[in-house]
Order: structure tokens, then sequence, then C-alpha cells
């Protein structure tokens, strides 16, 4: 066996992207999943004609919501991690937080955690997932159903339970 074999991901050909999100995430915790499962059925519902950009990398499990299917073009992301979930905003630094609700030391992106799906669920924080949507160019189609894609999968990751 050659040294890029032992690089290659596991094999994932016949496997729809829905089933393979729905592995990626069991490997975590129970709550964890739970808390992801409950998370992206919001995010799905709020916003159905988004495409889900997944990435099970590394560090962490990273669900992008895109209009497209660029990752630049993802408006806010779920990182899903062995202690907790975030959400991820790909350009909250330039976004107006008046509410300080924002953490992270990135020059470009920031997050809120999430303890809870509730959190999804506070006015302050609906405000600024909707200021980051009116702000993406391309938008969200107003119309239509979103789907997931797969973007990859890293061979070697990070226990994802504590």
């Amino acid at each position: 066996m050659s040294f890029r074999e032992l690089k290659k991901p596991k094999t994932t050909e016949g496997v729809s992207p829905a089933r393979q999100v729905t592995g990626f995430i069991a490997k975590f915790d129970p709550s964890i999943a739970r808390l992801t499962r409950a998370c992206r059925a919001v995010i799905r519902e709020r916003y159905p004609s988004a495409i889900e950009l997944v990435y099970d990398n590394y560090n962490a499990l990273a669900i992008g919501y895109s209009p497209t299917e660029k990752t630049s073009d993802a408006v806010f992301s779920l990182a899903v991690y062995a202690r907790g979930l975030n959400l991820y905003f790909m350009y909250g630094r330039s976004l107006p937080d008046p509410d300080g609700l924002l953490e992270g030391n990135g020059t470009q992106g920031a997050f809120i955690r999430l303890p809870s799906v509730d959190t999804l669920a506070q006015p302050k924080v609906i405000d600024l997932i909707e200021r980051a949507v009116k702000r993406q160019r391309p938008t969200f189609s107003a119309t239509g159903k979103g789907y997931t894609v797969v973007k990859s999968i890293s061979a070697k990751q990070r226990p994802r339970r504590p």
C-alpha cells in the first residue's frame, strides 16, 4: 500500500449525501448529535432553498448554508465539535453586532455558541442571521428546494466524542 492510498478518504460511492451526513452526525456524543439535528432542522425550515455544503474535516463537521455550491458564497454554517456546536458566520466580522453576540478572534469569521436549539429562536440571534442573509450576494432563492452536497471528507479526524 502506498502513502497516497493511506491518505484517501473512505469511499462513499453509492451512498446518498443525506445518508452520509446522518453518519457524520452519528459519530458525535448523542447530546451533540441531537442538538445538531435540531439546529439543522430549524435552519432548513427557515431557509428551504439553501444548499447545504458539508465538510467532515479534521477538527469539526461543518455544514454550510449557501445560495450556490461555492464555499465562498456560504452565509453561515453549523460547526460541530466534540464538545459543542457553533453558528459560524463566514463574514461575521463585517456584520454590525450591536449586542456583542459574536465571538472569536478571526479577522473575517465569527461565531455564536449554540448550547441549545432555543438559541436560534432568540430575537437578537434571528436579527443577526437575517442581517447576514440580507447582505449575501447572490441571495437565497425565494422558491425551490435546497439540497445537500458533501464537499469533503478528511481521512484523518480528531475524536468526535470528548
